[in-house]
């Protein structure tokens, strides 16, 4: 889709929401929350990325990029403030995919390695639904226990009879604009396949990121007056994410909205509260990208400053010393 069209979707959801919230609660919501909380979330988040620093740079590695630390941070807090100012989160990882291919000079290594990373990401999303709709489908009584089960179990159904055709079918009967991501992401399969110790590992802690960002996004539901069961979040919040990735908004936004309060209705929560919780996050994805750029910016600095002094010859460093 256009730019310019996804910039209209997210526009017309926000203004369709902002309609239509009643805003007496979302004033009420909002002064729940002390900043202690938004802070501690933040901190969670950014802490959260910092472990998916290791993550990407296990799976760059693993294809033989040979990066370095200081260079994977750049890279990473490169792509996570890109995501800020480009139409979706794709364009986040083609800056960190950019990057890390001038830096190592691998950039086959660099282009599977992130592949890797977000089928993990992909996978372990998939995981959490799956647990959080096994325990959460009790928590909804009547019609809409039955619909969520029934949901559930057709999904889990159509994505097994789904996996041979899609394994089997040959890129080129594929739809042109769909070659290349499903062309990458079989490929990016076989690489995990092949190392499944690294794959085991990345999906732990992928595992471990995304519960975590679940935990986060709970700790701020229950402070604006959301108090749903733990196991419902697990199953609403990955769902949202994902409908976010669609790539028919700005980076997702209101979509993710949208898709948060929709999901959060059949447990009895109002709209207002979710929309708020799903607003608060967004904010605290917008300072982590922000804060992401800052490093960006500072490590890129240091990283030249090392570069010319390491590269410049002892007379002329004297002369200008002198």
């Amino acid at each position: 889709m256009k730019p310019w069209i996804k910039a209209a979707v997210s526009i017309g959801l926000l203004t369709l929401l902002f309609v239509l919230l009643p805003w007496a609660q979302v004033r009420e919501a909002l002064g729940k929350v002390p900043p202690s909380v938004w802070v501690g979330v933040l901190t969670g988040f950014v802490l959260g990325h910092a472990f998916g620093i290791v993550k990407w740079r296990l799976f760059v590695n693993a294809a033989r990029a040979g990066l370095g630390r200081v260079d994977a941070t750049l890279c990473y807090s490169a792509g996570l403030f890109a995501n800020l100012c480009l139409p979706s989160i794709v364009g986040g990882d083609l800056l960190r995919l950019g990057l890390a291919s001038r830096l190592t000079r691998r950039p086959a290594a660099a282009l599977w390695g992130g592949v890797m990373d977000r089928l993990t990401d992909m996978l372990s999303l998939v995981i959490l639904v799956t647990g959080g709709a096994l325990f959460a489908r009790e928590q909804v009584t009547g019609w809409a226990g039955e619909a969520l089960t029934m949901t559930f179990a057709i999904g889990a159904a159509l994505g097994v009879l789904a996996l041979p055709f899609v394994f089997q079918r040959p890129i080129a009967r594929w739809p042109r604009k769909l070659r290349r991501p499903i062309g990458r992401g079989l490929v990016g399969l076989r690489q995990l396949a092949r190392r499944p110790g690294t794959a085991f590992v990345g999906l732990l802690m992928s595992l471990t990121i995304q519960g975590s960002f679940v935990l986060l996004n709970a700790w701020l539901g229950r402070t604006v007056g959301i108090t749903v069961d733990l196991a419902v979040w697990f199953l609403v919040w990955p769902l949202a994410k994902i409908a976010g990735l669609m790539p028919i908004s700005l980076g997702g936004l209101a979509v993710r909205e949208a898709g948060l309060a929709a999901l959060l209705l059949p447990f009895g929560v109002p709209v207002a509260l979710s929309v708020v919780c799903s607003l608060l996050w967004q904010t605290v994805l917008i300072a982590g990208g922000l804060l992401g750029g800052l490093i960006w910016l500072l490590l890129n600095r240091t990283r030249h400053l090392t570069f010319r002094s390491a590269n410049t010859p002892v007379g002329i460093s004297l002369s200008a010393s002198e």
